[in-house]
């Protein structure tokens, strides 16, 4: 079966990044919310974990997930790279209940527009130098915890403990260390609240003069 789709040289690359829980996710719905499907794509960074095989249940728990480390990026780079020169790519899928990426995969195929999201995604330089536009999502730091709360209990069947001691321990302290900094290569800051319409009209409106 042939790889090869259309040649897609002029794909506008564009990352979101910002902590846990800032609403990174709620932002490229926004943005994406007016544009036509068909023509925008999504990579989210939390795919890219690395293959962890070789470790024992127990000991892929205590991964650091916050630290650039534990990121694929060079599977990520090269995969941006395939979808710019207009292949299709088979996106890794990873479990947050297992810590580990799973057999399945997602036929991802390349789009005008591709949106890249995730915590540490303006921290590689390599990376961060495919993207057109930088995006970084700010949002309180007591807004993030919560968000992180609900979602951890609800969607990844952790308990509040468990996620507060990883909140203080690990997620804080590596928020500091290399995710704030990155804020720096941002060309757009967006304040996570209901006030922030003007900085995403000023992405969607770059993208629609881009797919039109």
């Amino acid at each position: 079966m042939p790889h090869q789709t259309t040649n897609l040289y002029n794909m506008l690359i564009i990352g979101i990044a910002g902590g846990t829980g800032s609403g990174k996710t709620t932002v490229v719905h926004q943005i994406m919310n007016e544009l036509p499907q068909t023509e925008v794509g999504i990579i989210s960074q939390d795919h890219y974990y690395k293959q962890t095989d070789h470790l024992s249940f127990d000991e892929r728990a205590l991964i650091n997930f916050d630290h650039p480390r534990a990121i694929d990026f060079e599977l990520l780079v090269e995969h941006l790279k395939e979808l710019k020169a207009g292949n299709v790519v088979d996106q890794p899928v990873y479990s947050f209940v297992t810590h580990n990426r799973t057999d399945d995969t997602v036929s991802t195929h390349p789009r005008k527009v591709m949106i890249v999201e995730g915590i540490l995604i303006l921290a590689n330089p390599e990376l961060r130098d495919l993207f057109d536009i930088k995006v970084f999502v700010h949002a309180d730091s007591d807004e993030r915890l919560i968000r992180r709360l609900k979602r951890d209990i609800a969607e990844r069947g952790r308990d509040m403990e468990e996620v507060l001691a990883r909140y203080q321990n690990t997620l804080k302290p590596m928020h500091q260390q290399f995710i704030e900094p990155t804020k720096a290569f941002a060309d757009i800051i967006i304040p996570n609240d209901k006030y922030n319409t003007v900085a995403i009209d000023v992405v969607r409106a770059v993208i629609n003069q881009r797919i039109s």
